[in-house]
């Protein structure tokens, strides 16, 4: 399956001193050298990593198609139908949140969500929506004229954190699932069998489907195995791994996960 990276996190450091260092257009070329095949990047309302010179720069110079992760407002939609990225994916956004914490409301926002997508369609631009996984969900995502969907796997990520006793914690209350270890298991097996009724019902109905957030080294092999998941975007688990070991090859050791081969224990066919 593809691998799209996210630097977001490469420009969260440069903010944390507020100067022009690290360049999130430096790793495109890594990333390239590497061998992933997408760049992701999220410009949010508050601009608190990615900011518009960034776009407008990795846009221009990218020798990788550039997947903009956005939410659903006027002026971001203004900017981006002028940039004509290869792709947008609208995705909900709080300012009180750390990050993209579930899917967007397609119910709810029905009528911008349909408008916003005829806007950049009209620009040329390939569209997906970041939702929950539901078959409900994926349906009306078709409905509302998407490209392609991407699941949002931040429940499964935290169910699976929770379930390995070999893995640190995060210090971060994750309350709702402190659980016994038997029930952890039966909700990341529901959460899994979500995740691929979803991406079967995205075949069926002629959407490509992707999967994203919290996705690491560690989790990565369950939402592998489901073969209509196309690609992956992955960020935080690149960069964090990258402090240690180097960009390159945190990228490369995350393209060997993501490798299907008869060879792969995990590998499944439907």
């Amino acid at each position: 399956m593809r691998l799209g990276v996210n630097v977001d996190h490469i420009a969260t450091l440069r903010e944390a001193r507020a100067i022009n260092e690290p360049n999130p257009l430096e790793a495109v070329f890594v990333a390239k050298n590497a061998g992933a095949h997408q760049i992701t990047i999220h410009l949010r309302e508050d601009r608190r990593h990615i900011h518009d010179s960034d776009v407008r720069s990795i846009i221009a110079q990218s020798p990788l198609p550039v997947n903009v992760e956005c939410a659903l407002t006027e002026s971001i939609t203004e900017i981006l139908c002028a940039l004509t990225p290869h792709r947008i994916t609208l995705v909900p956004e709080k300012r009180q949140e750390v990050t993209t914490e579930g899917g967007l409301d397609l119910k709810a926002h029905q009528d911008s969500i349909a408008r916003t997508l005829s806007r950049y369609h009209a620009h040329g631009i390939h569209t997906a929506l970041f939702i929950d996984p539901s078959v409900e969900n994926v349906t009306l995502a078709k409905e509302l004229g998407a490209h392609c969907v991407e699941l949002h796997t931040g429940k499964y990520a935290n169910l699976h954190l929770m379930r390995s006793s070999n893995l640190p914690k995060t210090h971060h209350s994750l309350s709702e699932f402190a659980l016994p270890a038997s029930e952890l298991e039966s909700l990341l097996d529901s959460e899994l069998t979500l995740l691929a009724n979803s991406a079967k019902t995205a075949r069926e109905v002629g959407l490509e489907c992707f999967a994203g957030h919290g996705l690491n080294y560690q989790n990565i092999a369950p939402i592998r195995a489901i073969d209509e998941i196309s690609e992956l975007n992955i960020g935080h688990s690149i960069i964090a791994r990258a402090v240690f070991v180097g960009l390159e090859r945190a990228i490369a050791d995350m393209l060997t996960l993501c490798r299907r081969t008869p060879q792969n224990p995990h590998h499944r066919q439907t």
